[in-house]
């Protein structure tokens, strides 16, 4: 009877614990990230929205920026450095590194500034033969960029919730940060 109180009183504590464990500011980080590495829906959703609200992508073009995302997403690697506590505050230093999206996407729109003639029809330059060439430049990266951002956390109610996320820091997540 007493081994079986003893386990009883065991799983109880490590339960309590596992929850505890789960809740604080490094492993909301890690759910965050993890969350873009393993395509979680809310992610895939979001990636969703944003191609339907692109009205220069053609169905399929953005049937190949999600493609494009999605191993983007799968080939990001996070590594936290870093976790202060402030009472109900607390910041998390992560470093990560992204396919580096930023100098394709510069240079594509050089490129377009100088070759304007390759992109026209009827008198004007076709988004759709422009979204091609930057989606085929987009496919084809291969350099990654590390950057170190902070990521702030709130403490509600005994919850750790993950603050509002800058815009800059989305577009380092994205690749897409213009130095």
């Amino acid at each position: 009877m007493k081994k079986i109180l003893l386990t009883i009183m065991t799983i109880i504590m490590f339960s309590g614990c596992s929850g505890t464990l789960l809740n604080t500011p490094t492993k909301k980080v890690e759910m965050f990230f993890n969350k873009y590495q393993s395509l979680d829906d809310d992610v895939m959703n979001q990636l969703k929205d944003v191609v339907n609200n692109e009205i220069s992508f053609t169905k399929e073009q953005g049937l190949s920026y999600i493609e494009i995302m999605k191993k983007h997403y799968q080939s990001l690697k996070y590594r936290i450095k870093d976790e202060v506590i402030d009472g109900n505050t607390a910041v998390v230093t992560v470093e990560i590194e992204v396919i580096d999206y930023s100098d394709i996407l510069k240079n594509a729109d050089n490129y377009l500034k100088e070759n304007e003639s390759e992109f026209m029809k009827n008198g004007k330059i076709d988004e759709k033969l422009f979204n091609d060439y930057r989606l085929n430049k987009l496919k084809s990266a291969k350099d990654k960029v590390k950057y170190t951002i902070d990521m702030t956390l709130t403490n509600v109610d005994g919850k750790w919730e993950l603050d509002e996320v800058s815009r800059d820091t989305k577009d380092k997540i994205h690749g897409v940060y213009y130095k």
